[in-house]
């Protein structure tokens, strides 16, 4: 490492750590010409996530753009900020281990569907109708009874169990 102050490139590690909640590493180093201190950062690099779009053409993913597409179906909904950015980290994150090769763009919205179901059912469906381009007020209906489906338990078999 490079001393900034007098450019010499010997240095000791003086203390190491760990900061980023654990993503990087702090190191405080002296210089062994000049004596001086400085800090130096260390992190893994990261390997950028490819799309896929339906049209063949691959771009660099950009977690604002999910963001932004959650944030709009959950406007006016109980939807804090936090759980947004959250969710669009946990996609993200998910991307990121399961990536070998460019990430279909159907695959991330399929992703985003999933968990905007748990999240808030009005939001999922307003996705949703952007996402699978309903065009007719049979496909909400369709939709919406999918969503009915899986919400109401199904009911047991046999009988009362509690007598």
């Amino acid at each position: 490492m490079r001393c900034p102050y007098c450019s010499k490139e010997e240095d000791k590690v003086v203390d190491s750590r760990l900061t980023e909640e654990g993503r990087s590493i702090r190191r405080r180093r002296e210089c062994l010409t000049c004596g001086r201190r400085y800090s130096t950062f260390e992190r893994a690099e990261e390997v950028p996530i490819l799309v896929r779009k339906r049209d063949g053409t691959e771009e660099p993913f950009q977690r604002t753009k999910i963001t932004e597409g959650i944030r709009r179906a959950c406007k006016n909904r109980p939807v804090s900020v936090a759980e947004i950015n959250a969710l669009a980290e946990d996609i993200e994150e998910s991307m990121r281990t399961g990536s070998r090769g460019p990430m279909p763009s159907s695959e991330i919205g399929r992703e985003v569907l999933e968990r905007l179901r748990d999240l808030d059912e009005v939001a999922y469906l307003r996705f949703a109708s952007v996402y699978k381009d309903f065009q007719e007020l049979d496909d909400f209906e369709r939709e919406l009874g999918l969503v009915l489906r899986k919400a109401t338990p199904a009911p047991l078999l046999g009988g009362d169990l509690s007598t």
